[in-house]
């Protein structure tokens, strides 16, 4: 069986979300970490319902939202970094992360609307 690597990266970013709300937590900062963590998770579980979808088109719109998901991901990074709730260290990994996974949602996204004729 061929290795899933969205469905893996995002997971993977998921759990890095996950550790990150931890540790804000452990700062005393809830609001901005619960609404990443809301919507870093929200990208891997998108993913998963993409690949029980019931069309193509179904495919593309829970990849669209995943990629939506993932958008406002980084705005909470980008948040969370400039208001020194994160260092320039975590906040370089995460974003690199969710840069690749939005690349390849992106080309997953391209592709399969070039195969049902939507480009």
């Amino acid at each position: 069986m061929k290795e899933n690597i969205i469905r893996n990266k995002s997971f993977r970013f998921a759990l890095k979300v996950v550790a990150l709300n931890v540790y804000l937590s452990g700062k005393r900062e809830f609001v901005l970490s619960k609404q990443l963590l809301r919507s870093g998770t929200s990208v891997g579980a998108m993913v998963r319902e993409a690949e029980q979808a019931e069309s193509k088109p179904d495919f593309i719109h829970k990849l669209s939202i995943a990629q939506k998901e993932a958008n406002e991901t980084d705005y909470w990074l980008d948040v969370l970094f400039h208001s020194n709730y994160i260092d320039d260290t975590q906040y370089k990994e995460l974003h690199r992360d969710l840069s690749e996974i939005k690349k390849i949602i992106a080309s997953i996204i391209v592709t399969m609307k070039q195969k049902i004729g939507k480009l």
